[in-house]
């Protein structure tokens, strides 16, 4: 047989048509097609040349996860949800974002420990539904890293202003040519998401112990932050707005407020997720990676709940600055507390940053070593050991958006980015324990996943459009008990198919539909603005996906740089019911 190079289908103009032609066919070989565990870690990883060494222990992950997390939660979305959505309730508003966000961490950390990867939810996904439904999280991976990272960045300039008397105006002009939300350009943005790629392209374990830094004096400023709203702050103004005529009490907006302001604080959260594509380079995945995943979850949300109960107490939330609200909020009765806030926002808002864009480097890796992206990206560089080239191309893309995009634009972006990727991962962690290739039938567990999900969907359109009144308690609760009795004759009809060997998520399939639930309820919380920007960014990671991703799949294919056919997965799975590699035994 000729060889092929990877490039085949794009070698001419002539070949590229022919390509197109054959697209139907290449769709039905590659988009459900399925990787296994033992290619993500041996021929998959190959691809990158270099090893990216392990050299991460369970209190880096930790450390990387709250500094990953904190910045972005508190100081960057709090003011905005708290004064449109769910007033002094975003207490409880990152309560729910924050089990929402641990019943998902314990999916990503079965899969994690099963198969530590830099991949994250990209690799989760390709051993489970196959490439297209993989490339397409990937997709959405990419944009809402790069979103949030662009939006915590602007949100550093506000803080920064505040840390040194300056107004924000002062760091920031408009340019009349362009469209509102895209025409105030910020300069010092772009410049630190800059300055953080160098420092993550020249070494993981050195980003590392920045962040260690960095994080321990932003846990301090926190601590501060805390203290100083328990002494100043007012316990009346959990239920009194500066201005008598907006709505009072501790749930001004109702239910369906502190909802909003849930799926609005989820941003906060990515951080785990970043933790995650760290699997790589740690050095014992077992023990260290739940550890760090669920520990750093619970330990943030612990303190987003308290921070944001001073900021309540503080002031009344009408009142609330919705770009610096800490800093605001101390600002004309402790003007050195609001700078000093303002230096510790901006320490957290950077250890945020550097977590996000070590994460979205490792996605990038590793969608490159599947050749649905130019295999470029894949490379590790022999010297830093670190993906260099994934991290300059997403850093220079990052500090781009950041340089003139509005934070609210990117805001509501990257949430229904975040919860639709921890909704796959959910349905991922279920099918996977319920299905093995070649051995059961997917279709008792997929029939299942899609009446779970179309009963979340329901209850979700009922809370949100149902107008009060006797039907609406009825048909809530005739949703949840239609929810509970699928989920109960699924646990009892379906056995498992596999035990993890190492760490599963407790309670299958209850944790994992819970996770479900949320992330759809969650979801249905977010403005219609919000599903035509996904809808747009997923129909172009469609697009790019039929016009180059399937071609260079299929040319990946044929030269074998994808190892084994599926019916190889099928025999290698009847052959090791879990797929473990010993590899992984650390």
């Amino acid at each position: 047989m000729a060889t092929h190079s990877s490039s085949s289908s794009f070698s001419t103009l002539l070949t590229y048509l022919q390509a197109l032609a054959q697209t139907p066919r290449r769709l039905a070989s590659r988009a459900p097609s399925v990787s296994s565990s033992y290619e993500e870690l041996s021929r998959v990883k190959a691809r990158s040349g270099s090893d990216m060494q392990r050299t991460l222990r369970w209190f880096d992950l930790v450390g990387l996860g709250i500094g990953g997390m904190v910045g972005a939660g508190v100081f960057v979305t709090t003011g905005r949800a708290s004064r449109l959505y769910a007033g002094p309730a975003i207490v409880v508003s990152y309560a729910i974002a924050g089990l929402c966000a641990l019943l998902s961490a314990f999916c990503y950390t079965e899969f994690a420990v099963h198969i530590p990867v830099a991949g994250g939810a990209f690799s989760y996904l390709r051993i489970t539904f196959g490439e297209f439904a993989a490339f397409l999280t990937g997709a959405n991976l990419i944009t809402e890293y790069v979103m949030s990272n662009a939006a915590v960045s602007r949100g550093l300039t506000s803080y920064m202003g505040a840390a040194m008397g300056i107004s924000t105006t002062k760091w920031r002009f408009i340019l009349p040519l362009l469209p509102n939300g895209f025409n105030e350009i910020d300069l010092v943005a772009p410049a630190i998401v800059l300055i953080l790629t160098l420092i993550i392209c020249y070494s993981t374990r050195e980003s590392s112990v920045v962040n260690m830094i960095l994080t321990t004096l932003h846990i301090l400023f926190i601590a501060f932050v805390i203290l100083m709203g328990l002494w100043k702050g007012d316990w009346n103004n959990f239920t009194h707005p500066g201005n008598p005529q907006h709505p009072s009490g501790f749930f001004p907006y109702g239910a369906s407020g502190v909802f909003n302001g849930a799926a609005m604080v989820y941003l906060s959260y990515i951080g785990y997720d970043a933790v995650s594509t760290m699997a790589e380079e740690v050095r014992d995945p077992v023990k260290d990676i739940p550890i760090g995943v669920s520990g750093s979850v619970i330990i943030v949300t612990i303190l987003y709940c308290l921070m944001a109960a001073s900021m309540s107490m503080l002031l009344p939330y009408d009142v609330i600055d919705v770009e610096a609200p800490f800093s605001a909020a101390f600002s004309g009765r402790s003007e050195w507390v609001a700078r000093v806030i303002g230096v510790g926002a901006s320490f957290g808002i950077l250890t945020s940053l550097l977590v996000a864009m070590l994460g979205q480097a490792r996605y990038m890796c590793v969608i490159g070593r599947s050749n649905v992206v130019p295999a470029w990206f894949a490379r590790v560089h022999p010297k830093t050991s670190t993906p260099v080239n994934a991290s300059a191309f997403l850093g220079i893309f990052t500090a781009a958006i950041a340089l003139f995009t509005d934070l609210n634009i990117l805001l509501n972006l990257v949430s229904i980015g975040t919860l639709f990727v921890f909704y796959m991962v959910s349905n991922a962690v279920i099918y996977r324990r319920y299905v093995m290739v070649g051995t059961t039938k997917p279709w008792p567990t997929l029939s299942f996943l899609c009446l779970f999900s179309l009963t979340s969907t329901i209850f979700t359109l009922v809370w949100n459009f149902t107008p009060p009144g006797k039907p609406k308690p009825f048909l809530l609760g005739a949703c949840v008990v239609i929810a509970i009795s699928i989920l109960q004759v699924f646990h009892c009809m379906v056995p498992q198919a596999r035990k993890p060997a190492f760490w599963g998520v407790p309670f299958m399939p209850w944790l994992p539909s819970i996770s479900i639930f949320l992330n759809v309820f969650l979801l249905g919380s977010l403005d219609g603005p919000s599903y035509v920007r996904f809808g747009f960014f997923s129909a172009l990671a469609v697009l790019v996906y039929v016009l180059y991703s399937v071609h260079a799949s299929f040319d990946a294919e044929i030269e074998g740089s994808l190892g084994q056919k599926n019916v190889e997965i099928v025999e290698e799975s009847k052959q090791s019911g879990e797929e473990e590699d010993p590899s992984q035994k650390v």
